[in-house]
């Protein structure tokens, strides 16, 4: 079990979910644009670098 893969897809998973509330919440039209803005921005950061974790880390058994 190769620990950077893991923790790559931890990373992309909340990446998702934060990117997930962000559209949901834009969709509601919620007046809070300043914490959108960082949990869409943070989500984005999250979403990328577990992305490039996971293909990025090479298998060695």
């Amino acid at each position: 079990m190769n620990v950077k893969r893991v923790f790559g897809a931890a990373l992309t998973i909340l990446g998702v979910f934060g990117l997930i509330y962000t559209g949901y919440q834009l969709i509601n039209k919620s007046t809070a644009y300043t914490t959108l803005i960082v949990v869409g921005i943070i989500g984005l950061i999250f979403f990328f670098s577990g992305i490039n974790l996971v293909k990025n880390t090479k298998d060695e058994s």
